[in-house]
């Protein structure tokens, strides 16, 4: 059998390099570095891949040919991104980690394996945007990286699985020397959020296998948190579970599977976590021999089946773009304004107006809020309808246009505008989704509930649904639940082993001089830079391997001279090193020449807004927020009474603000029509924000 990417290489008269893809980036095959991720990734590149004669964006690329079998070959693609030509220079991936004080880093380095059907074609110039990669891993040149996807066979793939992909990866973060890994997992299954349901049976998620842990919970949830509501889920007694469902509907089917995977086990089920782990090792047991079972089944049964498939999601594309958008006619429909509709309808043809002047003359891009608001104040002088207008302006249609609203990677407010394909057609697919949004739902009839043992999964599924989503009557249950359903963001941190050769090694942090001291911000990256040296070097070697190592990996750093380091008291530039520093300790460097007015200072951007919520963040962890139009600081929406199914207020007033206007009011929030009458509102936020405060104290 031929295959086509080896096609494609005799083409080129290239003779390809071949590389197992389960024993690859195995420790010495085929490469075995010892320096930091910065050097090591060049050696990978240079001995474990071939150079594309293409480029992706303007960015280098390089091809590994991986084979699984004698006839599937896996390309690994690595694409270099210099930070300096991005268009995306900073990192919201570190930023949500919490990694948004490190220092920009000059290259971003993307691990991608496109989708099974794009083997065979060169990469696209959005490569970097796709969610359909088998694999997309992204790591700085200082080490730390981002797993951004992996996508198995349940993903897509027809050759590959998830672990198989995972064990990969993993090997090559390991081969490379990369520092930390993290990874936000939101994973779902059957409508079940792994984090929970792994996190239950095993104690970790399912990145937990391959050593990631908890990193960074959102909504103020600690590791502390975290640890203790897993404790509290996962050690809930089988016979109590039972007991308190005794007076509900549930409980005969609870008991019955209960008692049903008790009778399997060789072993005494006692928990839930004891449940969950043998249910999920027989659904893997189950879920093989219906693979075996397929693989069988007649090829045109299969091909059925996929074309089914592709046309269902055909079907259903074509709404899915307007499913989010509204008549900007409907939005101020049910809005309490002081203006007439006819006076709001002119504002936002005006907006619109701007939006495709400036996306004629530019091309790319949006127009920030304050560019917008000053070229539609050349037409409209009212400035209280157009930050009226402004506020309402997210995907909404005006005319034959979309309106969007997003923070760019300035972290600054920023207006787009998209045309509607076809204008007769999808304004009347828009009518007839509205029309259906309208419409009351007609009651559904609960659905039967599963026969124990018939389907393990769907066994899973309804103890996941009653025990750790609706256990009756339990707000520690409920608490603990949603403390780990709030933590996405794991880590896997490759701790320093020192080589057994005749090299030194250090890490090198920066302390600027002190004329630079007021200017540089005190946050750096905690672990400084990986320099190594010869066991002979003086410590005019060390400063010289420390200003190569930094001018190499920081953007800020490229014209960075050291002149003195710390913790070497009074040893002159030609003394030796050894004896006088212990390999793997850690060294501050002191310096001129670092870049203060670049704007590539941190992964985090410019990172001018302030982040200060009920629940304890001070810090933005990935979730939506809304910022108050007063202080203009940023809260979650969750935390404001605001649910993720609607939508954020055109005006919004945080409740320190409202206490500042007035004395609060015993109404709800939730109670009022109208977005002003939140500038009136304040005490029943604060008194949810206490009973929540209270509840966080019994998982501590």
């Amino acid at each position: 059998m031929s295959i086509p990417i080896l096609e494609t290489c005799r083409k080129r008269k290239r003779r390809p390099k071949l590389f197992g893809l389960h024993s690859f980036a195995e420790p010495g095959c085929p490469i075995n570095p010892t320096g930091p991720f910065r050097d090591n990734i060049r050696i990978f590149l240079k001995q474990c891949a071939e150079p594309e004669d293409y480029c992706a964006k303007g960015m280098p690329l390089w091809c590994t040919l991986l084979v699984r079998d004698k006839s599937c070959v896996v390309p690994l693609y690595t694409i270099e991104e210099g930070v300096n030509h991005s268009l995306n220079p900073f990192c919201d991936h570190c930023r949500c980690t919490g990694w948004g004080n490190h220092l920009v880093s000059k290259r971003k380095y993307h691990v991608v394996i496109p989708n099974d059907r794009d083997w065979n074609k060169p990469l696209e110039d959005n490569v970097l945007n796709i969610h359909s990669h088998l694999l997309h891993g992204l790591i700085h040149c200082n080490g730390f990286g981002h797993l951004l996807c992996i996508n198995g066979i349940e993903g897509g793939s027809k050759y590959l699985y998830g672990r198989e992909i995972m064990d990969l990866w993993d090997r090559i973060c390991e081969i490379l020397k990369a520092r930390k890994i993290s990874v936000e997992d939101a994973s779902k299954k059957h409508g079940m959020d792994l984090r929970l349901l792994h996190g239950v049976a095993y104690g970790h998620t399912w990145f937990g296998r391959w050593g990631y842990k908890f990193c960074r919970g959102s909504y103020g949830v600690s590791e502390e948190n975290y640890d203790r509501a897993i404790e509290i889920l996962s050690s809930q007694k089988l016979d109590k579970i039972i007991q308190d469902f005794s007076d509900r509907e549930q409980s005969r089917q609870i008991k019955c599977m209960v008692q049903h995977y008790r009778d399997l086990s060789e072993s005494q089920l006692v928990t839930i976590r004891d449940l969950f782990k043998f249910m999920l090792t027989i659904k893997s047991r189950s879920a093989l021999q219906k693979k075996l079972v397929a693989a069988t089944a007649a090829p045109s049964a299969s091909v059925q089946k996929n074309s089914i498939r592709i046309s269902f999601h055909k079907k259903d594309n074509s709404k899915e773009k307007y499913l989010r958008c509204k008549r900007f006619t409907s939005v101020i429909a049910h809005m309490d304004s002081r203006w007439p509709a006819k006076r709001l309808e002119f504002a936002a043809e005006v907006i619109v107006d701007a939006l495709k002047q400036h996306k004629s003359e530019v091309g790319h891009g949006g127009m920030t809020r304050q560019d917008l608001r000053d070229a539609a104040r050349m037409h409209i002088g009212d400035t209280g309808l157009l930050d009226y207008v402004l506020k309402s302006m997210n995907n909404v249609i005006v005319g034959c246009h979309i309106v969007h609203r997003g923070i760019n990677s300035a972290r600054v407010l920023e207006y787009t505008i998209d045309d509607v394909d076809n204008p007769v057609k999808d304004l009347k697919l828009l009518e007839a989704t509205e029309e259906i949004h309208q419409k009351p739902l007609p009651e559904l009839l609960p659905a039967p509930a599963p026969v124990p043992g018939t389907d393990v999964y769907n066994d899973v599924v309804y103890l996941y649904n009653n025990t750790l989503l609706n256990y009756p009557e339990s707000e520690l249950l409920e608490l603990a639940t949603q403390a780990v359903l709030d933590s996405k963001h794991f880590v896997k941190d490759r701790p320093f082993r020192d080589e057994d050769d005749q090299l030194l090694r250090f890490f090198c942090q920066v302390m600027p001089g002190l004329f630079d001291a007021e200017n540089m911000a005190t946050e750096t990256s905690p672990a400084g830079e990986l320099v190594m040296v010869p066991l002979h070097a003086t410590v005019f070697d060390l400063k010289q391997a420390a200003e190569k190592a930094l001018r190499d990996t920081y953007c800020i750093m490229d014209k960075f001279v050291v002149t003195e380091v710390d913790n070497l008291g009074e040893m002159e530039d030609r003394d030796v090193l050894f004896g006088a520093l212990e390999s793997g300790a850690e060294i501050l460097v002191r310096g001129s020449g670092i870049d203060l007015d670049s704007n590539l200072k941190h992964e985090g951007g410019a990172d001018n807004w302030i982040v200060r919520c009920e629940c304890g963040a001070r810090d933005d962890d990935g979730e939506r927020m809304i910022a108050c139009d007063i202080c203009e600081v940023w809260q979650h929406t969750r935390c404001c009474g605001i649910e993720d199914s609607e939508a954020v207020p055109p005006l919004f007033v945080c409740p320190g603000c409202c206490t500042s206007f007035g004395p609060p009011m015993t109404n709800s929030p939730l109670e009022f029509q109208c977005s002003d009458d939140l500038l009136l509102d304040s005490a029943t936020m604060y008194g949810m924000d206490y009973e929540y405060d209270n509840c966080i104290g019994l998982l501590q």
